[in-house]
Order: C-alpha cells, then sequence, then structure tokens
C-alpha cells in the first residue's frame, strides 16, 4: 500500500509540472475576445508591433485592468506620433540634443503645432486629455485607473489613433 501511495504522489507531481508547463500563455500573448476600446480595423495592415499594441488595449480593458489599458493606451499615441514625424521626414524636430525621441508632453506639443499637417479639432482637444490618463496611469503610484476612467476617452482615443495612422502614412 505504501509503494502505490508513493506511485500516487508521484503521479500527482508529473501531473503538476505538465499542468504548469502546457497551461502557460503563449510567448506573443493571446488574442483579446472584444474591441471594446479600439476597433482593430483601425490598425490592421499597420505594423505588427502598433496591431500588437492594440490588442493588449482592448484585452486590459475587457480584463478591468484599467492601468494597463491606460499605459498602453498613452503608448500606442506615442508610437504613432513618431510614426507620423518619420513618414514625413521631420523627425528631428522631436528629438532632443542627443538624437533621443522627447517625452510625450513634449512631443504632443510639436504635433499640436507642426505646420506639415492640419490636425482635426476633435484630435487637438483629445490628445491632452489621453496623456492625462495615461501619465496618471504610468506615474502617480497613488492612483489607480477605474471603468469610469477609460470609458469616457474611448472615442477620442479612437478619433486620435485613426488620424495618427493617416498622418503616418499607415494606411
Amino acid at each position: 500500500m505504501q509503494e502505490f501511495s508513493k506511485h500516487v504522489l508521484s503521479l500527482t507531481k508529473d501531473i503538476q509540472i505538465d499542468v504548469r508547463k502546457w497551461s502557460k500563455p503563449p510567448d506573443e500573448g493571446f488574442f483579446a475576445s472584444s474591441e471594446q476600446v479600439l476597433p482593430f480595423s483601425v490598425v490592421r495592415g499597420t505594423r505588427v508591433y502598433i496591431e500588437k499594441v492594440a490588442n493588449q488595449i482592448n484585452g486590459c480593458y475587457e480584463k478591468g485592468w484599467y492601468d494597463a489599458c491606460a499605459v498602453m493606451m498613452r503608448r500606442l499615441v506615442e508610437t504613432l506620433i513618431i510614426e507620423a514625424f518619420e513618414s514625413y521626414n521631420i523627425d528631428n524636430n522631436i528629438k532632443n540634443s542627443n538624437g533621443d525621441f522627447l517625452y510625450l508632453g513634449d512631443l504632443i506639443d510639436r504635433t499640436l503645432n507642426e505646420t506639415a499637417w492640419n490636425l482635426s479639432r476633435n484630435v487637438k482637444k483629445a490628445l491632452p486629455r489621453l496623456k492625462t490618463i495615461g501619465d496618471l496611469s504610468a506615474h502617480c503610484r497613488r492612483f489607480n485607473a477605474h471603468y469610469g476612467d477609460i470609458e469616457p476617452i474611448k472615442d477620442d482615443f479612437r478619433v486620435v489613433i485613426q488620424e495618427l495612422v493617416y498622418l503616418a502614412k499607415l494606411k
């Protein structure tokens, strides 16, 4: 009987190891099951890294991970601003003297004041609002974003991302 117990215990440990190995998420993560923040069609066919960030934004939102969602929204705005400047070959306008890209606040200021394009009124109003929630979630240690922080900016976010995708000549 004792030999049987040892065998069962050994099998149980083997099963636990196999379950851990088989149940881990894939290296590139899972696909979001919804598009509650950003319709995937807005970024489909742009760049793989942009599509992945959009997927993570939607996935974080559907899981209720609102700080992560806000930070990823901030990241996508920053990425697309840089892409837009690069597509016009004016990325030196958003770099410091060391050749590094500026922080998001300065990127937004330069984007709003850039004469190579005309931003819509809605984008001009939305960019600072998007920065605020992204900054709070990324940098304020006592702030935790909630549903009510993300929900009111979802439409603004979609408009900003779609316009930046076009300015970046990705579609």
